[in-house]
């Protein structure tokens, strides 16, 4: 069995550099540990090298979900957000529980942030009337000219795409009614009635991929051991928008 390869900081931060991540960076990151090697830290290293590489005036946000397909009108999230794991892996987890680290208040979908626009991003996105849509924390990246990190991850887990069938309309994403959820926090409980995720509908986001290198929205570079995207999101809603409000079905055929 093939040993994996020591990564250290000086490395990864390198790897990012090259990657085009500056000073100033606005990133949403999905990411495996495992899939970067051996990295000396763990976990920690890695989220230093991202604040390392856009301090002091970036932010960085890892998705921190608790949504799942059991979740319904007769069974709503109660969510607590000091306390709430995600299920979206080791780095984001981490992330979250650091002291400097700020969550958003969804119940399903929610973020966590550090960095300079940290309270923008999480600023109300328990009132999105959808998880991912204009107003919430993935809709915001476009305004303020974010990019989406795919580390060891490829775009079949990238949750801007819903924003993006959020905003085209697309028919089979959202339930069709809304729940009324609990969300639990440092000075009381709130109630927010919201549509969630419709689980099931196969989608095939990864078809996109050599578009959006084509048009320049993707760049591929490694981070360690992992291949590794940065995604442009002004770019890809050029590119991907009118393609989902032509056909609100495109991303689930896979030609």
């Amino acid at each position: 069995m093939k040993e994996k390869m020591a990564v250290n900081k000086k490395e990864l931060l390198q790897n990012l550099a090259e990657l085009g991540v500056e000073n100033g960076a606005v990133l949403l990151v999905h990411s495996s540990l495992s899939k970067m090697g051996f990295v000396e830290g763990g976990a920690d290293t890695f989220i230093e090298a991202l604040l390392e590489a856009a301090k002091p005036d970036g932010t960085i946000m890892v998705p921190t979900l608790t949504g799942s397909e059991k979740l319904n009108k007769a069974n709503p999230p109660v969510f607590e957000a000091q306390n709430t794991p995600c299920w979206t892996g080791k780095i984001p987890e981490t992330f979250r529980l650091r002291k400097d680290a700020k969550r958003s208040l969804h119940p399903t979908h929610s973020v966590s942030v550090i960095g300079k626009l940290a309270e923008y991003f999480i600023f109300g996105h328990e009132d999105s009337p959808t998880p991912c849509g204009k107003t919430s924390p993935y809709g915001k990246l476009t305004e303020k000219n974010g990019r989406i990190l795919f580390v060891g991850t490829g775009l079949a887990c990238c949750t801007y795409f819903h924003t993006l069938e959020e905003i085209a309309g697309s028919p089979y994403h959202l339930q069709p009614e809304k729940v009324r959820a609990r969300i639990l926090t440092k000075n009381g409980e709130i109630t927010r009635e919201l549509f969630i995720h419709k689980y099931g509908t196969k989608v095939y986001f990864e078809k996109v991929e050599p578009l959006l290198t084509a048009k320049g929205a993707l760049k591929k570079g490694k981070l360690g051991e992992a291949d590794a995207m940065l995604l442009d999101t002004k770019k890809t809603a050029g590119i991907l928008l009118p393609l989902l409000e032509k056909d609100g079905l495109f991303f689930t055929r896979n030609d």
